[in-house]
């Protein structure tokens, strides 16, 4: 799952998309684990992201399930059903601010998740006896 992410974020880099958030939404939603979301420029960029997460996904046999919004690009959402792909124009992603709507999502570590590292966090092993 990890691996997919990290593949759709560097599509969101690559196409030069504007502030990145993940959102792990498992604990309050039961329709997906994740929400990926950036926003574009022009509804020519949000299609070039789009077409970015698309084939990167492809190449690694991960196809969307369902497909919204890439012929208006305002709103272009992309369903990998453990995890949501949400491309946005300014002015749509500022109207839906699905990032307060699911604020009671924990917030990921792009940085970390672009880095191949988990955001898990394994303890110690302690002394053995």
């Amino acid at each position: 799952m990890k691996d997919a992410l990290r593949l759709a974020l560097m599509a969101f880099e690559e196409k030069k998309a504007l502030d990145i958030v993940a959102l792990d939404i498992s604990k309050v939603a039961s329709f997906a684990s994740f929400f990926l979301i950036c926003s574009g420029d022009s509804s020519r960029q949000i299609q070039a992201i789009a077409d970015e997460v698309e084939i990167r996904l492809k190449k690694e046999g991960i196809c969307p399930n369902h497909i919204e919004g890439y012929r208006h690009a305002e709103w272009v959402l992309l369903d990998y059903l453990d995890f949501v792909v949400h491309i946005f124009s300014k002015k749509a992603r500022a109207f839906y601010d699905l990032e307060r709507l699911w604020r009671d999502g924990r917030r990921m570590d792009v940085q970390r998740l672009l880095d191949g590292k988990t955001a898990v966090r394994r303890r110690a092993a302690g002394p053995r006896s």
